[in-house]
């Protein structure tokens, strides 16, 4: 780690650029569908590998709260993606009422974080967390929001009750969010719902049985990944209805 760092924002910014790469950049650009008509168009990258990115973190987590909002709404990806980091940092060190401005700016700005790894790398560890022993309406709220980051943030914001072995939010998002028209909400609930199978595959089967004729394919397939090849098969070959019920009726409904 570099000595005698400044902690500034422009100083923050110039060591970032150190390691960019023109590369990259058009990789990421390609990687994270930047294209016109695509979920993230328009958005900017300077080829920043994430743990280049990440080693920031802990030589610049002194930086004042008002700079890291600032690169938060910055045009550049990877300085949004620093931005959540320290974030989340800060809230994991924060006083509680630290951690409620750190909240509190989270979802103020949720229109910044406006990417699959932007959500899922801050969304459990600050609004998961800081719900666990709050009331959890807001994810809700979030669910039903036009923005599809908002919907994401919901679903992701459930993996650290998951870790807990709470699985109540999940269980009512997913069901919410079954008709949801976009994939990277297929996929975000998908896994949440394997998260939760990996601690309590009785959970996971009872949903199914109820709901796998309703998921998207792209759903269904993420939330079964760790069950065994067989019942798999089952649950993705099975006609609708009967054949969820038979899976759930032949041995696969408990432990």
């Amino acid at each position: 780690m570099a000595t005698n760092v400044t902690i500034t924002l422009p100083a923050l910014r110039a060591r970032l650029r150190a390691g960019a790469s023109a590369r990259d950049a058009v990789f990421l650009q390609r990687f994270f569908k930047t294209g016109p008509g695509e979920y993230a168009a328009g958005d900017r990258f300077l080829g920043v590998r994430v743990p280049a990115t990440r080693r920031l973190v802990r030589e610049f987590r002194a930086l004042p709260l008002a700079d890291t909002r600032k690169l938060l709404r910055s045009p550049i990806h990877e300085e949004r993606l620093l931005a959540l980091l320290l974030l989340v940092a800060a809230y994991d060190r924060g006083s509680a009422a630290e951690q409620e401005t750190i909240y509190r700016l989270y979802l103020a700005n949720t229109r910044f974080i406006n990417n699959w790894d932007l959500v899922d790398t801050s969304a459990p560890g600050i609004v998961g967390r800081h719900l666990a022993t709050r009331p959890r309406n807001i994810l809700f709220q979030l669910a039903q929001s036009p923005l599809l980051w908002d919907r994401r943030i919901a679903v992701l914001a459930t993996f650290y009750f998951i870790r807990q072995g709470e699985f109540s939010e999940l269980r009512q998002l997913a069901e919410r969010l079954l008709t949801d028209p976009h994939d990277l909400i297929h996929k975000a609930v998908g896994w949440m719902l394997r998260e939760a199978g990996k601690r309590d595959e009785t959970m996971l089967r009872k949903f199914l049985t109820q709901h796998a004729h309703q998921m998207p394919r792209t759903m269904l397939r993420y939330a079964i990944e760790k069950l065994p090849p067989a019942e798999r098969q089952r649950w993705l070959h099975a006609p609708p209805l009967v054949g969820v019920q038979a899976s759930a009726c032949s041995g696969g409904g408990t432990r």
